[in-house]
């Protein structure tokens, strides 16, 4: 019933945003009347603050159509590799007429990068993707809101995002050869999975899995995002925050956590931010900064764009990764494409090399639950792990902004183009040994990496 109301009150309050937006308008424009007013500018101010917080906010465009490289312009095509119910496979091509810059981009890396799944759309990684153009051939996961999916393309699951995963990384290798692997934040635990089970069953993993912000294992520095996922019970959470989509929308009737529970969650974890945020962008306004109120606009335009969940796979996140805490304690069985339990083993990983980033003042993922994933793998060789943590850095900084494109960036991008060749020696026969001599490892080795993953 609540989404309803929400339904409800957001079909009410359209009108008014119209208005406001006119209105803002009439003041700000010096041929208008109402432009002659004294506090014109202040009321303009006003009513275009008005209008951004009650218009309705939708999936914003990734907006990246060329790039310059080397002082040569690229022209970059989005295109849709893959479709599948609840997610696109989205390819960013890139072209240019000359020759040399093609040739070399030709020859760069293929990169999937794992959105996350947890409210918001894809797009939060836009400059994400814009740093990875330079370099790479970049591929990344666009999640459906799960409202706009209709109930006859069945439920979704954890395992299904695990298996997406797998299906995505199996396409890019087929075109390439082999590919690397980035998750950021809540992908990072299903394609540690994924990745797992490939290597469990020989099959050739990614040259590189570069981890950001994630909940490898959500026990270590909790945050206020885990600790509520960790207070509450998992009926608690299914009788409290899961609601079925209106009829107004083709998933009628799917049973999703919505997305606009989702953003006043986000919002009243810093709710003095956000106001003192839009108190600067109403001064600056008044003062004809437009610059910073442009940024201020792409900012909210993306963080208040929202999407749904299904039921099924938020409850699932919650249970899995931070009620009983299944990949840190090995328990974690995914059901695969053919309806097969598999468990994830992360130590059969021995040759995808890794690397995981951490925030210093990150929020979302405390400190220690993304390099968890090191004593995980302990058949990688340390001389192909790596581990940041980046000083002065959010969650959001970690993938977004000036320290990403400084600091991260140009660290990742390194890493990805010193393994981007096969470890020497590896091929089928070579994986299914590896696997083999993980598995006969001595119990007290195991049980020892175990015990000292869960102290740190």
């Amino acid at each position: 019933m609540l989404y309803q109301i929400y339904e409800a009150q957001r079909s009410l309050m359209e009108p008014f945003a119209d208005f406001a937006q006119a209105a803002s308008k009439l003041y700000s424009n010096p041929i208008s009347p109402f432009g002659q007013n004294p506090f014109a500018q202040r009321m303009a101010a006003a009513y275009d603050l008005i209008y951004r917080l009650g218009k309705d906010y939708e999936k914003p465009e990734f907006g990246i159509n060329t790039l310059s490289i080397d002082g040569v312009d690229i022209a970059i095509h989005e295109k849709v590799e893959i479709d599948k119910p609840f997610c696109e496979l989205r390819r960013f091509k890139r072209f240019s007429d000359d020759s040399d810059t093609l040739n070399r981009l030709k020859g760069q890396p293929a990169v999937l990068i794992v959105a996350p799944l947890s409210g918001h759309y894809a797009t939060l990684l836009r400059d994400t993707v814009r740093a990875m153009l330079r370099d790479h051939k970049v591929y990344i996961t666009d999640w459906r809101n799960a409202r706009m999916v209709p109930l006859e393309a069945g439920p979704f699951h954890l395992d299904d995002y695990v298996n997406y995963v797998q299906e995505f990384i199996r396409h890019l290798q087929a075109q390439y050869g082999n590919c690397h692997v980035i998750s950021v934040c809540q992908p990072t635990v299903p394609v540690l999975a994924a990745v797992s089970l490939m290597a469990s069953r020989g099959e050739t993993t990614p040259l590189t899995m570069t981890m950001m912000g994630g909940p490898i294992d959500a026990r270590k520095s909790p945050t206020a995002v885990n600790n509520l996922a960790m207070n509450k019970s998992y009926e608690w959470f299914e009788n409290n925050v899961i609601y079925r989509v209106p009829t107004s929308f083709p998933g009628a009737g799917r049973r999703v956590y919505p997305g606009f529970m989702q953003h006043s969650g986000f919002v009243a974890m810093n709710p003095d931010r956000h106001l003192s945020s839009h108190y600067d962008y109403f001064k600056h306004l008044i003062v004809g900064d437009e610059a910073s109120a442009e940024a201020h606009r792409k900012f909210y335009d993306e963080y208040n764009a929202v999407l749904d969940m299904d039921a099924d796979y938020y409850l699932e996140t919650i249970e899995v990764v931070f009620q009983e805490f299944r990949l840190v304690h090995g328990t974690w069985d995914v059901r695969n494409a053919e309806g097969k339990l598999e468990r994830v083993r992360p130590e059969d990983i021995a040759t995808t090399a890794h690397f995981t980033i951490e925030g210093e003042l990150d929020d979302i993922s405390g400190a220690g639950q993304t390099e968890a994933a090191h004593h995980l793998c302990f058949n990688v060789p340390k001389a192909r792990q790596k581990h940041l943590e980046v000083k002065g850095a959010g969650h959001y900084g970690i993938f977004s902004g000036r320290r990403w494109r400084e600091v991260v960036y140009p660290q990742v991008r390194d890493f990805i183009l010193k393994f981007n060749e096969p470890a020497a020696g590896e091929g089928k026969p070579a994986r299914k040994a590896a696997v083999a001599a993980a598995r006969k490892a001595p119990v007290q080795a195991r049980a020892t990496s175990t015990a000292r993953a869960r102290r740190k």
